[in-house]
């Protein structure tokens, strides 16, 4: 009697910490949707219903006017709206791939592979997470200017390939891979290129394609108005931002331009979100 007493009362807690865990995820969820979810109304409000008060937060009648002028608008720019796009991909997938590759390949380095100065290096990369880009912005434009990369896909590629914190999310991932592995490899006649590769990477899966997802959204967002003159060269949020800016008049086009900015990232995400979690899974796993 007693045993199924104590059964209840444990299957009774367990419940209500379960339902108040869904409860507080829930909560932070919808908290964490609102400004999506505020972005997609106001996109789809016509002008009029901007200066309502108080607000709504849903649109009396709901128009696609605003993406229709904002495309209207990029494509009257001096260049075609086909050109800032193509500027946008090109800039995100050379950067992304750079990442994966360079990051990977230092991180097996400082994780799998014993040379001197490698503790050192590792502490480096600790510091350098405390900095944001702002504080290295001005030694970043210097060295730009004086290698002759200004107004170039250089200036809005090279500065974003290597990232602190791309390199020690790699690197803490690779350590939990087994040293009985690598040595493993060794002993079949593998390199380190060919262990990096075709030993490490296949079983890092989760940790790359997370790292593709926070590298495509920080990529993608990119707008270079400090290193890029030439209109030619200007990525797509460069001319998105130009626009939102004209004027109160067009808020409603600035909400469609947050909307279309966010849609890719939000797309690459939802597909990937199971790797995501299953590198969150094995974040405490040891040898």
């Amino acid at each position: 009697m007693k045993l199924r007493v104590s059964k209840k009362k444990r299957l009774s807690g367990s419940i209500g910490g379960d339902i108040a865990i869904f409860l507080m995820l829930a909560i932070i969820g919808l908290f964490m949707l609102f400004p999506i979810y505020l972005s997609v109304v106001q996109s789809l409000k016509p002008p009029e219903e901007f200066f309502i008060f108080p607000p709504r937060m849903v649109p009396i009648n709901p128009t696609s006017q605003n993406f229709d002028e904002l495309f209207r608008a990029a494509g009257a720019m001096w260049v075609p709206f086909s050109r800032y796009l193509f500027n946008s991909i090109f800039v995100t997938v050379v950067v992304t791939v750079s990442q994966i590759i360079f990051s990977s390949m230092a991180a097996y380095v400082l994780s799998k592979v014993k040379a001197p100065g490698v503790r050192l290096l590792n502490r480096s990369i600790e510091i350098a997470l405390l900095f944001q880009s702002t504080v290295t912005f001005i030694m970043v434009y210097m060295v730009m200017a004086k290698a002759g990369m200004i107004d170039t896909y250089f200036a809005i590629t090279l500065p974003f390939i290597a990232t602190p914190m791309s390199l020690f999310f790699m690197r803490q991932f690779m350590g939990q891979i087994p040293d009985s592995m690598i040595e493993a490899a060794h002993v079949d006649g593998a390199g380190h290129f060919r262990t990096c590769w075709q030993i490490v990477m296949p079983n890092c899966k989760p940790a790359w394609i997370t790292l593709i997802i926070f590298a495509f959204t920080a990529a993608w967002q990119i707008t270079g108005w400090s290193y890029i003159f030439s209109e030619t060269l200007k990525p797509l949020p460069t001319v998105l931002e130009q626009i939102r800016l004209s004027g109160i008049a067009r808020a409603g086009v600035g909400a469609a331009a947050s909307v279309f900015i966010m849609t890719p990232p939000m797309l690459l995400f939802v597909f990937c979100q199971s790797n995501v979690i299953e590198t969150m899974a094995h974040s405490g796993l040891k040898e």
